[in-house]
């Protein structure tokens, strides 16, 4: 099969994929925490664990991801990913079902790293188009995560007593058959030739060039900052809701709107960019983030935690789609490994820290402190942009 590559035809295969292999992450936020906290006997701080090891795995894989589709091309590389995914959510179920924390902890790390792969597909659409419709496909593949914000959810309501009486394990099995039906889809892909035909790695900028490059931080500070305040918050916001004496099932459908708000914005956030730039349209992220914490602190009630998630994943949406089409202005075809595995490298470790230090900030300085730190966190990007735009500004009258 023959695609096109100066449409966004490609993008749409890539948001098939995303709609079928990014479901599985739904399934690890809605129960990751309340795993671990059924797994462990005493010492409930650590029940965020297994999450923050997922996005952990997201993170020692970022560079070796993007290392492996330069040797053999994205296909290859994207099956590769969804095999480790197969291998890494049955190893995760098998531990639920006997019962170890230490096991679950480490399925979900090598499931994380299969993740990794599947947050690449935003930059693999990106490559076969022209440069004024990145922004585009980058957000088409982001659609993608309407089916799987409603996939993943669901999965969790109906199938987390499938494997009656251990609870949860169901579920998680369940995410095996997703990467496996993604395997097959990735046959569909078009056959690229490796970059190290194409290209020498060595040439263009090194790591340390980009890190002085002031667009990019800006790109990646901005980036981190929205997805490791949305991971912070929301990988509490299920022990909150338990907390508060909310049913489970009220909290995997807390996650289903706060996904589906992560992902819905994708069909028009790529013309939005296009219409009003892409520092505004990261700027309105980085406030809703801030009004997002506003609400969490009004109250604690179902509607809050519904608004306060909904508007978690819209504020993630902008900031992280702009961010991203922001990244791809700072480096050339040839260096794009290396900026985008520098990027994920960084914005991942930071997210699992978030989501690692959620459960230890929940557990000693609670919710409403918690919501607290979005707003010196937002204020820090925003005079980065404030800067950027200074630049941009200077450059066009050059």
């Amino acid at each position: 099969m023959k695609f096109p590559t100066n449409t966004l035809a490609i993008a749409n295969l890539y948001a098939l994929l995303s709609a079928i292999n990014a479901a599985v992450a739904p399934i690890v936020i809605s129960l990751g925490g309340l795993v671990g906290a059924y797994l462990l006997a005493e010492d409930k701080s650590l029940a965020t664990l297994p999450v923050s090891g997922f996005n952990v795995g997201i993170a020692l894989m970022a560079g070796p991801a993007s290392w492996l589709m330069f040797k053999v091309g994205r296909q290859r590389g994207f099956m590769a990913g969804a095999i480790m995914g197969i291998f890494g959510i049955s190893i995760a179920s098998a531990a639920i079902l006997s019962h170890n924390f230490i096991w679950f902890c480490t399925g979900l790390i090598i499931t994380g790293g299969a993740n990794s792969f599947v947050q690449q597909y935003r930059f693999a659409a990106s490559d076969f188009v022209d440069d004024s419709l990145k922004s585009q496909a980058i957000s088409r593949v982001l659609i993608g995560g309407i089916a799987s914000a409603v996939i993943g959810p669901q999965i969790v309501l109906h199938n987390k007593d499938l494997l009656y009486p251990t609870p949860f394990a169901g579920a998680f099995i369940s995410g095996a058959g997703l990467f496996i039906i993604g395997l097959l889809v990735m046959t569909l892909l078009p056959k690229q030739v490796p970059e190290k035909q194409k290209v020498m790695r060595t040439d263009g900028r090194t790591k340390k060039e980009f890190a002085r490059d002031p667009t990019f931080i800006t790109a990646v500070l901005c980036a981190t900052c929205s997805y490791a305040l949305m991971a912070f918050v929301m990988t509490a916001a299920p022990l909150a809701m338990v907390g508060c004496g909310f049913d489970v099932s009220d909290a995997a459908l807390g996650i289903q709107w706060h996904v589906l708000a992560m992902f819905v914005p994708s069909l028009f956030t790529g013309k939005l960019i296009s219409r009003f730039g892409k520092l505004p349209i990261i700027a309105t992220g980085l406030l809703t983030l801030m009004a997002c914490s506003a609400v969490a602190l009004s109250g604690v009630s179902i509607e809050h935690f519904y608004v306060t998630l909904i508007l978690l994943g819209l504020g993630w949406n902008f900031g992280f789609i702009g961010s991203t089409a922001l990244l791809t202005e700072t480096y050339q075809a040839h260096e794009k490994h290396t900026a985008q595995g520098l990027n994920d490298t960084i914005l991942f470790s930071s997210v699992a820290i978030g989501s690692l230090s959620s459960g230890v900030a929940y557990e000693f300085i609670g919710w409403d402190t918690m919501n607290w730190i979005a707003f010196p966190v937002g204020l820090v990007c925003l005079i980065a942009l404030f800067f950027e735009h200074q630049r941009h500004q200077i450059q066009a009258t050059c």
